[in-house]
């Protein structure tokens, strides 16, 4: 079982960055790829971007390629996404996902999630 914490959440204004953490515990023994979701009031969770276990391969949706950056430190169970040019349409809820394994499927089908932070992007 595996139980991850998001921070890092907030408010900035267009144009702006935020870097959100992910704190894993309770996964020694296991290899996960670790990822970050979004959901926004009414519309359905969707994917931002993923990193595999070993943190060699990232991968990103359309909507936020070139502007995020996810990165990895597995020796302390992290994972990090660096907000860059955000939008007012990159507003939602923010949440951390693992899933056991070394790579990164599609869609990735998160085992484990996080409580969420939220990011507010205003104009």
């Amino acid at each position: 079982q595996v139980h991850l914490v998001e921070s890092g959440g907030g408010f900035v204004q267009a144009g702006g960055s935020l870097r959100l953490s992910c704190a894993a515990s309770g996964g020694t023994g296991t290899a996960f790829a670790m990822g970050w979701f979004r959901q926004a009031p009414g519309k359905e969770r969707e994917f931002v971007a993923a990193i595999t276990w070993s943190g060699n391969r990232q991968y990103y949706s359309d909507s936020v390629r070139g502007r995020f950056t996810i990165s990895r430190d597995k020796d302390k169970n992290s994972v990090y996404l660096q907000m860059n040019s955000l939008k007012p349409e990159d507003t939602a809820d923010y949440y951390c996902a693992a899933r056991v394994g070394l790579g990164v499927p599609e869609p990735m089908d998160p085992d484990y999630w996080g409580q969420g932070t939220q990011v507010t992007v205003s104009s």
